[in-house]
């Protein structure tokens, strides 16, 4: 499985606006879409559709005024990455006959795999919900590998 690019933008421009308004969320300093887009080298539209996405989903709170900008609706710590993916991607389901009232499949009707992928998808949440905006926005420590194992 792999991430649309644009959850992938979601993850980066969220853990960028962590940095900046503070692991805590609420207070905090503000953050501009354009500032955003300048830490994370994506364009500002794309950011600004993001931004949009995120505070729909709860992510992120624009507040205006002076000193006002985008800040983080909750603490990082309870953000998740499972919260950001279906703020851009919608629900988290492997397949899509697992999405509730979708029934385009051609093998529907014969298929013994279907009832079993709403515990695959629920592991999958699982796994994903469990990884904090405050762990992704951790250094990684020197030595450590992108994408190796132990």
């Amino acid at each position: 499985m792999r991430l649309s690019s644009m959850a992938d933008y979601a993850v980066v421009t969220m853990t960028a606006a962590a940095r900046h308004c503070g692991r805590h969320g609420a207070g905090g300093a503000r953050v501009s879409a354009q500032q955003l887009a300048d830490e994370t080298g994506l364009p500002v539209p794309t950011v600004q559709k993001l931004v949009s996405k995120l505070a729909a989903a709860g992510l992120l709170k624009s507040v205006r005024g002076l000193g006002g900008g985008l800040k983080l609706a909750r603490p990082a710590a309870a953000i998740s990455l499972a919260d950001i993916v279906e703020a851009v991607e919608g629900p988290i389901a492997m397949a899509p006959c697992s999405v509730h009232g979708r029934h385009d499949c051609t093998l529907e009707a014969d298929c013994t795999v279907r009832p079993h992928w709403p515990e695959v998808d629920a592991a999958l949440r699982g796994a994903l919900a469990g990884v904090t905006l405050t762990q992704l926005t951790r250094p990684v420590p020197a030595g450590v590998v992108a994408g190796a194992s132990a």
